[in-house]
């Protein structure tokens, strides 16, 4: 039985997560900021651990960290996102947008390593995007922080592989989350058109690809996209 610690794990793909490594038979955390009615109800169904945390702070993610003693699985999931013209984007927003979706992936594999190395083993999954291999039109900071979290994750696997650790990375299509809600009904249905496999993904599409990547020993270094042949690269 692994140790897991999913972030931003109370909606959408992260919770999908907590449920999937829940039912693999995994002890699971998972970390959240605001949304403390859904984590509540992903802990009682899953018997997960729920920690209130902002991943862009360090010294919440240090407290949530202090209170794991084990870790064999991180899933960097937390993320947010920015829709408008770059024009119209402030320098607060653009800090924070990179602030939650690359700070954060930082100081929880920062924190994660040293727990991985005590048994020499361990695995990072960090949640990208399809956006980050090739950018989207009125999504430039948003594109921006998934390709460094790719950047990252490749990096990451040079580095850590000596030391028993393998780090990759998930680039999402359009998934049917929060994230999209607000997206026009006319515009999800042209995205569907666009997918080869003719339809948008679902949160538990990209927790199987989790699973998965979790489970493979000899595979590092990798981004693994899930998007229904949106992009092909």
């Amino acid at each position: 039985m692994a140790h897991v610690l999913i972030t931003g794990g109370s909606r959408g793909i992260g919770a999908a997560a907590v449920r999937a490594f829940c039912k693999r038979g995994d002890r699971v955390t998972f970390l959240y900021e605001k949304c403390h009615e859904a984590a509540r109800n992903v802990a009682a169904e899953t018997g997960a651990t729920a920690i209130c945390a902002d991943v862009s702070d360090p010294e919440q993610v240090k407290a949530a960290f202090a209170q794991i003693e084990e870790l064999d699985i991180l899933v960097n999931n937390a993320g947010i996102c920015h829709t408008g013209l770059m024009t119209q984007l402030t320098p607060e927003e653009f800090d924070r947008i990179f602030a939650v979706n690359v700070r954060g992936v930082y100081l929880c594999a920062n924190a994660a390593v040293p727990l991985f190395l005590r048994h020499h083993r361990g695995c990072i999954i960090n949640v990208a995007s399809m956006w980050g291999q090739v950018g989207a039109s009125c999504e430039v900071a948003y594109s921006a922080t998934k390709g460094a979290v790719i950047a990252m994750s490749k990096a990451l696997a040079q580095e850590l592989g000596p030391s028993g650790i393998r780090v990759n990375a998930i680039a999402p299509g359009v998934i049917l989350t929060d994230m999209v809600k607000n997206v026009p009904a006319e515009i999800l249905e042209n995205l569907r058109l666009e997918t080869p496999i003719e339809r948008c993904g679902t949160p538990e599409d990209v927790a199987q690809a989790m699973v998965y990547l979790a489970e493979a020993d000899f595979v590092t270094g990798q981004v693994l996209a899930v998007n229904g042949g949106f992009v092909i690269t």
